[in-house]
């Protein structure tokens, strides 16, 4: 804005000749000059340029797509929309361009059989495309047999890649892309991509074949009656594990790719019309939402789209069990494989899963309900017996009998350290020692952890540096965390010290305490907008049937109330076993 010019020097004003007027005048006009420059500026039209900037970088966040990666120099994000030319030499030497330095990537280059004229290339990754299918269904197809199929045809460039689509290939899974995002991930991905020169077109042909592992007993999840066959690293695989226990049309595989880096495949699997909708979208959203440059395990989604990040306690469930998976998809959940890992996570997740197995359906009821409540009993003792144990040492010496109690003070006359120091010592002690048997190799770890207990508890003793009634709590609660879901144990291995310090500062008071605190917690956790204790909070008394105790099978008429929604039915009535009518004589 340029400054004010000076009044007009008019011959009929007053104070044209008047010195000390036209004195004032500059000075008013100079001041004005500045209030518009420094006044106007900053306060109107700074501000109003630094809010359109704001305005157009939020539009543009906006318009950004989904699940894109940004144009940082990644190679992924700049191959979005290009596609593919119809001169072979162009595509080979931009796809080579992409692929640089890449010496496992391979490029073959040969004739159609038919017409010597037509050129065709092949290019696949050395070590994840099957080699035996590479060579026997698409180069001897095309170079050898096609002249067999078609005697007396000329297969001109122009139908072609018809041609060879219909009739040149003998692979079973096919499909065309001109993307070359899609071209590259499928290269890389352990598909064979065929061009043909005079077509923008490429033909992906399924040949994955990489060394895997085979199919084996679930490690993490061992049981004595059931299925003993567990996912692999495969993802394939896990799918077909899953299709084979479901064979109905309604089980539904939608598949989408995750890291901007490692391109994973991940599928999220639910069956329709038990599944409620609501579910499933929530579920794409929270997917679709992450952007991270790389997806090696499920655990990194499992961080990613969790309710509260912030809690000890799991709210996505994980098994490497395909029949646990399938009970819980014809509960109406939400499972989502990751490849290279066997371990699925299901949604949503319910505390007292942890603490049933799944043989618990495979045997009676009476003895799966019998072990259950065992297992109740021991996420007791591994949440609260240190602390019981502290609390009643330091403070409530009238709850031990007279001679348990004459018998423990005597033991802990040589310990020169408070009982909570005690504790926390075997604690620690007995928690590197589960690490180290877990890192270890399985024989030597088993050793190591097996040995050191009680070379360490018994030389602990005779040192006079702990009890043994101190070293039999700990032992006992270590041993008891063994029982309930390793998942879980973790949280509750934690939850244990700040039980034991509360316990140490005041006493059953704390312990109490500590445990309304953890229970308060837990009544607040949502896992997927379903509550994390239900059926038991909110209480629905048809549904707390498979919680504690597990009701016979033919009692168990619907499904979770909380869960599946739109269609609660799971068997029919009158399903209860009776002996035959008594035979008449006659």
């Amino acid at each position: 804005m340029g400054e004010i010019s000076e009044i007009p020097q008019e011959p009929n004003l007053p104070w044209h000749n008047n010195p000390c007027c036209i004195r004032i005048t500059i000075e008013a006009n100079n001041r004005i000059n500045l209030l518009i420059k420094d006044g106007i500026m900053i306060k109107f039209i700074k501000p109003r340029r630094s809010c359109l900037q704001r305005r157009g970088k939020s539009k543009r966040q906006e318009e950004r797509p989904v699940n894109q990666p940004e144009q940082t120099g990644n190679t992924t994000g700049s191959l979005n929309k290009k596609i593919l030319k119809t001169d072979l030499d162009s595509n080979l030497r931009e796809i080579k361009a992409i692929l640089s330095n890449c010496s496992d990537v391979v490029y073959r280059e040969f004739l159609l059989a038919q017409n010597k004229q037509l050129r065709l290339a092949l290019i696949y990754t050395d070590g994840l495309a099957d080699k035996t299918q590479v060579s026997d269904q698409i180069m001897r197809a095309l170079a050898l047999e096609v002249p067999m199929a078609v005697s007396g045809q000329q297969i001109t460039k122009a139908r072609a890649l018809e041609f060879i689509k219909q009739r040149g290939l003998c692979i079973q899974q096919i499909k065309e892309s001109e993307l070359l995002e899609d071209i590259i991930h499928a290269i890389l991905s352990g598909d064979t991509v065929l061009l043909v020169d005079g077509h923008a077109t490429a033909i992906i042909n399924g040949s994955r074949g990489w060394e895997k592992r085979s199919i084996v007993e679930p490690e993490a999840e061992p049981t004595v009656r059931g299925p003993r066959e567990a996912f692999v690293e495969s993802l394939r695989v896990n799918t077909s594990l899953l299709r084979r226990k479901i064979k109905s049309p309604n089980l539904k595989t939608e598949a989408l790719r995750l890291g901007e880096v490692t391109d994973t495949d991940v599928v999220i699997m639910y069956v329709e019309g038990i599944v409620n909708e609501k579910l499933v979208a929530e579920v794409k959203s929270r997917l679709k939402r992450i952007k991270i440059d790389g997806i090696l395990e499920s655990g990194y989604i499992e961080e990613l789209i969790e309710d509260n990040p912030w809690s000890v306690f799991p709210t996505i469930n994980h098994t490497e069990r395909p029949d646990r998976v399938a009970a819980m998809l014809l509960e109406g959940r939400v499972a989502i494989l990751v490849d290279g890992t066997p371990f699925v996570l299901i949604v949503p997740n319910l505390f007292v899963e942890y603490l049933h197995a799944g043989e618990d359906y495979y045997e009676r009821f009476l003895f799966s309900s019998a072990v259950r409540m065992l297992r109740f009993l021991a996420m007791l003792i591994t949440l609260t017996l240190p602390g019981l144990y502290v609390a009643v040492v330091s403070f409530h010496h009238e709850l031990f009998p007279t001679a348990l109690l004459l018998s423990i003070a005597a033991q802990h006359e040589a310990v020169p350290y408070p009982v909570i120091i005690e504790v926390l010592l075997m604690e620690v002690t007995f928690e590197i020692l589960r690490e180290a048997g877990i890192r270890l190799p399985r024989p030597i770890g088993q050793a190591v952890s097996i040995v050191g207990a009680l070379v360490i508890g018994e030389a602990a003793v005779q040192a006079g540096l702990v009890a043994a009634s101190t070293v039999i709590v700990v032992a006992g609660t270590g041993i008891a965390s063994f029982v309930i879901s390793y998942n879980v144990s973790i949280s509750l291995r934690l939850l244990r010290f700040f039980i034991m310090f509360l316990s140490a500062f005041l006493g059953l008071f704390g312990l109490i305490s500590g445990l309304a605190v953890i229970g308060i917690h837990l009544c607040t956790l949502r896992s997927f907008g379903v509550p994390y204790l239900s059926p038991v909070v909110p209480t629905t008394g048809i549904d707390l049937a498979d919680t504690v105790v597990r009701a016979p099978l033919w009692s168990m008429l619907s499904r979770p109330r909380l869960i599946a929604r739109q269609n609660q039915k799971r068997q029919g009535q009158g399903l209860k076993p009776s002996p035959p009518p008594p035979r008449q004589n006659g």
